[in-house]
C-alpha cells in the first residue's frame, strides 16, 4: 500500500513537471508498470464541442499497437460510454456478454480477456478516459481500481492543465502569426506606396513577406491588351539565374499557373506534379532551378483583373493556409497599388504626349501656309475635290501627288477634316527636312540612352498620332533602310522604338505627299516597290496652277485681303492688266509662288492698288505701245526665259547646288530643268 502511495506522489510531481501531453502520457506509463499489470495503456480525450474523441495508445498490444490519434465519434469508441456515464468500467473476462456492443467488439479483436476503464474528470469539464487491458483474466481487483481511481483524478487535472497549456500555446502562435501577417501588411503596404514602378514595388515588397511566406521566386504578370497574353513587367528571384533574364516575356493565359490564376480568378496553389500538368514547360525550368511548388494569386482591382502574382518555393511542403490567406491579402493590396501605378504611367504618358502635341501645333502655327480652306471653283478641283470625298470617309491610305506649291498639305488636311479622324490629332512630317539619322526617331520615338543625346524617352510621330492621321511629307526621300520599317507600321500597325524590343501597336492612319515619280523612282532602285504600292491605294494628283488659271483671280483676292489685314495696308483695287498679266504667268512655283508674290505686292503698294513688280506683269495696256518694240519680247514666256537664261549665264550654266541657278531662282533643280525643257533652253555648243 506505501508503494502505491508513493506512485501517487510520483504521478502528483509528474503532472508538476510535464506540461506536454505526449511525456506525460509516456511518463505515467512507465510509473504505472510496477503497481498494475496491463498489456496495453490507451488515454482517450473527449471534445465535447464535436462530440468526438482521440485515442492516444501508449502502451499496446499486437492488435492495438501504438499509433498517431485519430478522432472518431463518441459513440464509436470503447471509452465513449464510460465518458457518457462518469462510471469505470471493469471487465474480467472478455467471453462474458452484457457488455456495450463498442467495448465487446473491441474486446473480442484486440484478445484482451480483463479491462479496466476509468473515466477523467475534473471539477470544470470530463475530459476522456483511461483504459488499461491485460490478456489474464480477473486481474483488476477493488484495491486495482481505488487506486486507479485516484490516478485517474490527477491524471485528469494534469490532462486538463496540458490542453489548456496547449491551447494557450495556440493562441500564442495564432497571435504571433497575426502580429506578422499585420506587419507584414504594414510593410507591405508601405512598399506599395513608395514607389510606382511596378519591378521596384515587387523588389521593396519580397523582404517583408519573406519573413512570413518562405518562397525562393516572385513574379508579376499584367494583360496590357484585353484578350491578350499575360507579360512578365517584375521578377525578384534570389540567387536564380533567372533573375539574370532581360526583357518582357509573353505568358500565355491557357495553360499556365498565371493564366489560369487569371482567368478563374481564384488563387491556384501547386505542387511539382501539379505544374507539370498545367505548364509542362514551365515545370521542366522550375525543375531545373530546383522550384517545387508554387502559389498564383490573381490581381484583382475594382475595375477589372490585372494578371497575376506567383510565388515559388523549392521547399517540398509548399504553402499552407495561413500563407495562402496572406497571399491573398497581398495580392489584394498589390492590385490596387498596380492599378494606381497603371494609371500614372497612363496620365504620365499622356501629359508627355499632350505636352508634345500642344508644341508640335504651336510649331505648326507658326510654319503653317495659313491655308483657311480650298479656293477655287475650276472643274479640275472639284474633280480633286470629289476624290477627297470619297477617301475620307474610309480609313484607307492616300498618296498625294503634285508639283512644289500645289497645296498637298492642305488636302491631306482636308482628307483628316472630313474623316472621323478629325477629332484626333493631325500630325504631319517633312521627311526631306530631317537628317535620315534623325528621321527613324522623329517617327518612332526613342527611350533613354537608345543613343549619344537620348537624355530622355521621347515619343515618335506616329505615336503622337495615335487615333488620328499622319502626313507623310515629300515620302519619296525616306532613305531605303528605314521604308521596311514604315512599312510593317502600314501593315501590321505597330513598330518598335529606338532602344527597345518591345512592339507598340497604333492605330493611325497614314497619307503620303511627294513631287517626285515614285513610280520612277522604284524602276531605279531608289524605293521599295512593296512599300509603294502600300502607299499608292487612293492617288490624288493635284493640278499645277497653270492648268488651273481661272482660280487665281479667287486666289488673289484671297491673298491680298489676308496680307493687307495682317500688314495693316488699304489695298482694294487690283488693276484688270495686272490680274491679266497674272493669270498669264506659268507659276512654276505654283499656289505658294503666287502667294509670296502677292505678299510682295501689298508690302510694294503705296497706295489702295496692288502694285505687282516686273518680270510677273507686262506694262499697262497705254504704255505697251510705246515701250514695246517686235523683238524686246514683253510676254510672260519670253520674260521668264531671259530671266533664266541670265541666271544660267551668271552661274556658268551650273544649275544645282547652292550657288547653282535653282537656288537663285529659288525653284528646285527637277522644276528648273522641267521649265528649261518647256522654254527650249539648251546649252550652247562651245566653239
Amino acid at each position: 500500500m506505501t508503494r502505491r502511495y508513493d506512485a501517487l506522489l510520483a504521478v502528483a510531481n509528474s503532472i508538476s513537471e510535464h506540461r506536454d501531453l505526449r511525456s506525460l502520457f509516456e511518463h505515467l506509463a512507465e510509473l504505472l508498470r510496477p503497481f498494475i499489470d496491463f498489456g496495453f495503456l490507451v488515454v482517450v480525450l473527449y471534445d465535447e464541442a464535436s462530440e468526438t474523441v482521440s485515442q492516444h495508445t501508449l502502451v499496446g498490444s499486437r492488435a492495438l499497437p501504438p499509433q498517431a490519434p485519430q478522432s472518431i465519434h463518441l459513440d464509436e469508441s470503447a471509452a465513449g460510454w464510460v465518458i457518457r456515464t462518469q462510471q469505470p468500467l471493469v471487465i474480467d473476462n472478455a467471453l462474458e456478454r452484457g457488455h456495450p456492443p463498442q467495448i465487446q467488439q473491441l474486446l473480442e479483436q484486440s484478445g484482451v480477456h480483463a479491462t479496466l476503464v476509468l473515466p477523467l474528470t475534473t471539477a470544470v469539464r470530463r475530459v476522456g478516459a483511461i483504459a488499461l487491458g491485460s490478456a489474464e483474466e480477473g486481474i483488476y481487483r477493488s484495491a486495482d481500481l481505488e487506486f486507479l481511481g485516484q490516478v485517474a483524478k490527477q491524471v485528469a487535472v494534469a490532462t486538463d492543465n496540458a490542453l489548456h497549456s496547449e491551447e494557450v500555446e495556440r493562441h500564442r502562435e495564432d497571435l504571433a502569426r497575426e502580429r506578422d501577417r499585420w506587419r507584414v501588411l504594414l510593410a507591405v503596404n508601405n512598399a506599395l506606396v513608395s514607389t510606382l514602378d511596378i519591378q521596384t514595388l515587387l523588389t521593396a515588397l519580397v523582404p517583408s513577406l519573406r519573413k512570413v511566406v518562405a518562397f525562393d521566386a516572385a513574379l508579376i504578370g499584367l494583360q496590357e491588351e484585353r484578350g491578350g497574353a499575360l507579360h512578365l513587367v517584375a521578377r525578384e528571384v534570389p540567387g536564380i539565374p533567372l533573375a539574370q533574364e532581360e526583357g518582357p516575356r509573353a505568358i500565355s493565359v491557357e495553360g499556365t499557373p498565371l493564366g489560369q490564376a487569371f482567368v478563374t480568378g481564384e488563387p491556384l496553389v501547386m505542387t511539382s506534379t501539379d505544374w507539370a500538368l498545367v505548364d509542362p514547360e514551365a515545370a521542366e525550368a522550375a525543375r531545373r532551378h530546383g522550384i517545387c511548388g508554387g502559389c498564383a494569386i490573381p490581381l484583382i482591382s475594382p475595375q477589372r483583373t490585372l494578371g497575376a502574382f506567383i510565388v515559388a518555393t523549392r521547399a517540398e511542403q509548399g504553402f499552407s493556409r495561413f500563407d495562402l490567406d496572406l497571399l491573398i491579402q497581398v495580392g489584394a493590396q498589390m492590385a490596387i497599388a498596380i492599378e494606381n501605378a497603371l494609371s500614372y504611367q497612363r496620365i504620365a504618358n499622356l501629359t508627355v504626349r499632350l505636352q508634345d502635341e500642344k508644341q508640335y501645333l504651336e510649331s505648326e502655327i507658326r510654319s503653317s501656309g495659313h491655308f483657311e480652306h480650298i479656293i477655287g471653283a475650276s472643274a479640275i478641283l472639284r474633280r480633286v475635290l470629289a476624290q477627297v470625298e470619297t477617301v475620307a470617309a474610309t480609313d484607307s491610305t492616300a498618296l498625294i501627288l503634285g508639283e512644289t506649291g500645289t497645296g498637298k498639305e492642305l488636302v491631306a488636311r482636308a482628307i483628316h477634316d472630313a474623316s472621323p479622324r478629325a477629332g484626333h490629332t493631325f500630325v504631319r512630317v517633312n521627311c526631306a527636312a530631317l537628317p535620315s539619322g534623325l528621321l527613324e526617331s522623329e517617327l518612332f520615338g526613342h527611350e533613354k540612352g537608345a543613343f549619344t543625346g537620348a537624355l530622355m524617352r521621347r515619343i515618335g510621330r506616329f505615336e503622337l498620332a495615335d487615333g488620328g492621321t499622319i502626313l507623310l511629307d515629300e515620302v519619296g526621300d525616306i532613305p531605303l533602310e528605314l521604308q521596311p520599317k514604315l512599312l510593317r507600321v502600314l501593315q501590321e500597325h505597330e513598330f518598335e522604338r529606338l532602344g527597345s524590343a518591345r512592339s507598340m501597336k497604333v492605330d493611325v492612319r497614314v497619307l503620303a505627299a511627294t513631287n517626285r515619280d515614285l513610280g520612277a523612282m522604284v524602276d531605279a532602285r531608289e524605293f521599295r516597290a512593296d512599300l509603294y504600292y502600300r502607299l499608292n491605294v487612293f492617288p490624288i494628283t493635284l493640278p499645277p496652277l497653270r492648268e488651273r488659271r481661272e482660280d487665281i483671280p479667287a486666289l488673289v483676292h484671297h491673298f491680298v485681303e489676308r496680307h493687307a489685314r495682317r500688314l495693316k495696308r488699304q489695298v482694294t483695287r487690283i488693276p484688270p492688266h495686272v490680274m491679266t498679266a497674272l493669270q498669264q504667268w506659268t507659276w512654276p512655283g505654283n499656289i505658294r509662288e503666287l502667294e509670296n508674290v502677292v505678299e510682295r505686292a501689298v508690302i510694294l503698294s503705296r497706295g489702295d492698288v496692288l502694285e505687282v513688280p516686273l518680270p510677273m506683269t507686262a506694262p499697262a495696256p497705254s504704255q505697251a505701245a510705246a515701250a514695246a518694240s517686235p523683238a524686246s519680247g514683253t510676254d510672260l514666256a519670253s520674260v521668264e526665259r531671259a530671266h533664266i537664261l541670265r541666271t544660267l549665264k551668271e552661274t556658268r550654266w551650273v544649275i544645282g547646288g547652292p550657288n547653282g541657278a535653282a537656288a537663285r531662282l529659288g525653284v528646285k533643280r527637277t522644276t528648273l530643268s522641267s521649265r528649261m525643257r518647256k522654254l527650249r533652253i539648251t546649252r550652247p555648243v562651245p566653239e
